[in-house]
């Protein structure tokens, strides 16, 4: 058979996202601070769209929002939409070396997991973040007006001032005081260093130690070692013996406490007095000084108790871009208006400004209705904290609600709810389900986790709980668990294993 070109007609269906699907897709995943910038950017762009008169928000921060009013919970406040757009369209995304941490714990163990001490269910006044912290009543916090703290750069800047280096190891100097790391460790190879400036290894070398004197001692380390050696040798402590202490720091952080003074040829006394003044040197000196101020995080949920018991939920709409479309302004350009460009211009402008009013109110109003799915199904943890958070997926949510498992996705990416106990991603609520022994209720990864924590946390010295002991307590409990789930759990945790802790725990050191 000869093969030969040929036109044929087809019929077929098929999905097109257009560009404003597209728009209100990445949308709803944008979180407060990207949304306003991305409002903003548009804004500047299309000469239809100004902001509500009403509007206070460009003059207020978003990090100082007021509380929100119980009245009315529940609801949302679009008195702001133009009144040239419909109701909004439905949802669119269903078509669519040793390492510090281990010689000093205390420095991490209150980044591994976070607080969840309980707290009765209280209006928004009793609102504690995740750390703790009471969130203030009304109004800016004093901290805001403080004046900013010396910086780590501003302090060897004002020191090496002082020094009189010559014109090129001054050069030199500023080049690796700007390549520490906020701890005050330098991090990249000197030899590299010295490559890219185009300067001897030895020049550098030379600056090098001659900024290791700075204050605080400790600065320009390129490990834990070297930063605790430069304290040592400061407080004229560095012996032979603390010599090979430093060069062993793994065996003091596994408490090898046999071998190690076999190392350093000492008796149990002296040993512990090393390691003591080991403890009391500070591992990471440049943490002394202050940094960029810390972003506090803005819900865009709150949720307070009623009296009734039951929970209001209602949006932050102080980080709501509220926006208008000009339709005055609109209709006197388009009369005056000649060239058929300006005219699709203009058309142009008026369809993308009316698509993302459209686009705002659908995002706020898919946000609450998925935050009320999630708040209905958590209502055990916002009422007696983190041992009752119940398994949950997105796809529980998605069929609840009726939308897509991606826009419930979406929705809940880099959004926060502020509850009764503290600030939570959206994500949070969302943890894999531990089954349950004979016909109990699975249980949440999360609730585990949280037990697991608290029973090793309540162990006693004498009685070091392994990881299949907790396994049984778990059994016993009524939750099916493998032992390598809870070591998975544990190391997640940052909790040693039980050989570990016994060591620390019978250790006088």
């Amino acid at each position: 058979m000869a093969l030969s070109p040929k036109l044929e007609l087809r019929q077929g269906q098929s999905l097109v996202l257009t560009p404003q699907l597209q728009q209100a897709i990445k949308m709803l995943q944008l979180s407060s601070l990207d949304l306003v910038a991305y409002v903003e950017a548009e804004l500047e762009r299309n000469p239809l769209l100004e902001r509500d008169a009403d509007d206070e928000s460009d003059d207020r921060d978003a990090a100082t929002a007021s509380e929100p009013s119980t009245d009315d919970a529940g609801e949302i406040d679009t008195d702001w939409v133009a009144d040239s757009v419909g109701e909004a369209t439905e949802s669119i995304a269903e078509h669519v070396d040793a390492e510090p941490e281990a010689l000093y714990p205390e420095d991490s163990a209150a980044d591994s997991v976070p607080d969840m001490s309980p707290a009765p269910p209280a209006d928004m006044a009793g609102i504690r973040g995740s750390n703790g912290s009471a969130v203030p009543e009304g109004g800016a916090d004093f901290t805001d007006y403080t004046a900013p703290q010396e910086t780590l750069f501003d302090h060897l800047n004002a020191q090496l001032a002082l020094c009189g280096f010559a014109a090129g190891d001054a050069l030199i100097a500023r080049a690796l005081i700007d390549l520490i790391d906020e701890a005050g460790y330098l991090t990249e190879p000197i030899d590299a260093i010295a490559d890219r400036l185009d300067a001897p290894l030895e020049q550098v070398e030379a600056v090098l130690e001659r900024l290791q004197g700075f204050e605080p001692t400790g600065l320009f380390a390129r490990s834990l070692a070297e930063c605790l050696e430069l304290q040592l040798r400061e407080r004229g402590r560095f012996d032979p013996a603390m010599a090979a202490l430093i060069a062993h720091l793994d065996l003091l952080a596994k408490r090898e406490l046999s071998e190690l003074k076999a190392v350093c040829g000492v008796d149990d006394d002296d040993l512990a007095d090393m390691v003591g003044e080991i403890r009391a040197l500070n591992p990471k000196p440049g943490l002394a000084f202050g940094g960029e101020a810390g972003q506090a995080i803005v819900p865009d949920i709150f949720v307070t108790a009623r009296p009734d018991g039951s929970w209001a939920i209602q949006l932050n709409s102080d980080v709501l871009p509220r926006i208008l479309v000009n339709q005055t302004y609109y209709a006197t350009v388009s009369r005056t208006a000649r060239r058929d460009a300006d005219k699709t211009f203009l058309s142009t402008c008026l369809q993308d400004a009316n698509w993302l009013v459209k686009s705002l109110e659908q995002r706020a109003r898919t946000i609450l209705k998925v935050a009320t799915e999630i708040v209905r199904q958590q209502d055990g943890f916002l009422a007696y904290g983190i041992t009752h958070l119940r398994p949950l997926n997105l796809r529980t949510v998605a069929d609840a609600v009726g939308m897509h498992e991606s826009t419930v996705s979406r929705v809940t990416s880099n959004k926060y709810m502020a509850t009764p106990r503290g600030i939570f991603e959206l994500k949070y609520f969302f943890t894999a389900a531990i089954p349950a022994t004979g016909a109990g209720e699975a249980v949440s990864a999360e609730a585990v986790r949280h037990r697991i924590r608290d029973m090793i946390e309540a162990e006693s010295p004498a009685a070091i709980l392994s990881d299949d002991t907790i396994v049984k307590m778990l059994r016993d409990a009524g939750i099916d668990i493998a032992r390598r789930t809870v070591a998975k759990y544990r190391e997640s945790m940052r909790i040693p294993s039980s050989v570990q802790r016994r060591r620390e725990k019978r250790s006088v050191i």
